[in-house]
């Protein structure tokens, strides 16, 4: 028997005009001007020369609206300045070394992976800390590719793109904890006798490791002093923090760290600029919109193939500098949306003042997607008068103090590291002694979330910060 059946599917289509804006979104300033760099070579509707004919007669100049009652006609002007007549300041600029995740990026690039599958390691990258480590659960991993990138996947998946991506350089990196991390390193070395008992010591023997339980650990394995010696030299040569570092092979590549916002202080009253460094003035080329002109009403085959090109071109150029003005507006609207949420923070950069903020709550100040503000926060820097921050830096987790008010996850860290570099060294504090002084300071913390935030903060256990 034939069966039939009406099947509605909700799909949303994205414009010309805002995919090409998401993708400009995306872009830090200094490859925003590769873009239009390109764009400008690419599209020859497009001039960002000076208008000699403009300067002569300002009745010359050519208003594309006043060809519009041709279908084809685009409802477009010849001049757009999206950037203002002030001249451009000087800004700092630094160098980096190549983005960690870029380089992890770059190397997923060379796997045969399907689109599906990139899309979730890229992701995986994605959530990795600046130590190179996942520290998220694999479960929740699943649920943000299915609430924030519409990508449904399992556990199962999840773990078989880290397996993936725990391949890749520098060793180490995706690995979940210190003891996958070490382990990951030693598998990639010779497995001589010397790698070989280490690897039992981390991945058998950790715990006892950890505590320096060396008489056990020799009596388990079964091993001498000197063979444990032989091992532990392996061990301490390991990185226990993969992220920290670019391996030799990808340091060559520089990039200028160019700050997207200024931060200005006039008098304690704050507000955001953006540089407009390289960024051209574009507007649309008197030839062609001469010749678009030139063909109206003509029945000649060239000329309405000409004007036919013309059109395409100018609705490129339409979607590109209508483009770049969303980008401005979509990232000014961000940013001034992260200065008022954080506003005591920047008058001084004291980080004390930084609230907790999550992605969400620029969302809801501002109106846009939580996927937009992500777009908006990647790769993007501002210059203060205390230093020049990724936007990432402003974004943390919170709990609450002993007051009930809500702090960064940063502060609790920041009072963390005061407690540790305090402490006497021949008696260091334990978990359990630092949760104290966490309390007399005025933060409500768990044992379980010191252990996190000291790892997290490269700080070891007590027993390993003990000096003589």
């Amino acid at each position: 028997m034939l069966k039939t059946g009406l099947e509605l599917k909700q799909q949303q289509k994205l414009s010309p005009l805002q995919i090409q804006t998401i993708k400009l979104i995306e872009l830090p300033i200094q490859e925003l001007e590769q873009r239009i760099r390109n764009e400008l070579e690419e599209n020859p509707v497009l001039d960002d020369t000076p208008d000699p004919e403009k300067e002569q007669d300002e009745n010359q100049d050519i208003s594309i609206d006043e060809l519009k009652e041709d279908d084809y006609i685009p409802d477009y002007k010849t001049r757009v300045n999206n950037w203002g007549k002030d001249e451009r300041p000087e800004y700092n600029t630094f160098s980096v070394r190549e983005s960690f995740i870029q380089s992890l990026t770059d190397q997923l690039g060379y796997r045969s992976l399907n689109e599906h599958e990139t899309a979730v390691a890229t992701f995986i990258i994605g959530s990795l800390d600046e130590k190179g480590y996942l520290r998220r659960d694999l479960e929740a991993l699943v649920d943000d590719l299915a609430f924030r990138m519409n990508i449904t996947t399992d556990v199962k998946e999840i773990e078989r793109m880290l397996k993936l991506i725990q391949e890749f350089e520098p060793a180490g990196v995706g690995a979940r904890d210190l003891r996958e991390c070490l382990s990951l390193q030693l598998r990639t070395m010779k497995q001589t006798e010397d790698v070989i008992t280490a690897r039992q010591i981390v991945e058998k023997e950790f715990d006892e490791f950890s505590n320096k339980h060396f008489q056990k650990i020799m009596s388990r394995l079964n091993i001498s002093e000197e063979q444990l010696k032989a091992a532990m030299a392996k061990i301490v040569k390991l990185n226990p923090s993969p992220g920290g570092a670019i391996d030799d092979s990808y340091s060559d590549q520089i990039q200028q760290i160019v700050p997207d916002f200024i931060l200005e202080d006039n008098d304690g009253r704050l507000s955001i600029t953006m540089p407009r460094f390289s960024i051209p003035e574009l507007r649309v080329n008197r030839k062609y919109a001469q010749m678009l002109m030139e063909a109206k009403g003509s029945g000649e085959r060239a000329q309405k193939e000409a004007a036919s090109f013309v059109k395409q071109k100018l609705d490129s150029a339409k979607w590109f500098v209508e483009a770049l003005k969303q980008r401005k507006n979509t990232l000014e609207k961000t940013m001034n949306a992260i200065l008022e949420y954080q506003y005591d923070y920047f008058l001084d950069g004291d980080e004390s003042n930084l609230k907790p903020m999550v992605l969400k709550d620029i969302a809801q100040k501002t109106g846009f997607d939580i996927s937009t503000i992500s777009r908006v926060v990647n790769s993007k820097y501002i210059q203060t008068h205390f230093g020049i921050f990724a936007l990432k830096y402003f974004f943390s987790e919170g709990l609450e103090n002993s007051q009930g008010e809500e702090v960064s996850t940063r502060e609790l860290k920041k009072a963390l590291q005061e407690c540790v570099d305090a402490e006497d060294k021949k008696k260091p504090l334990t978990d359990e002694q630092l949760v104290v002084e966490m309390n007399r300071k005025g933060y409500k913390v768990a044992r379980r979330t010191i252990a996190k935030y000291r790892s997290q903060l490269g700080i070891p256990l007590a027993r390993w910060r003990k000096e003589l």
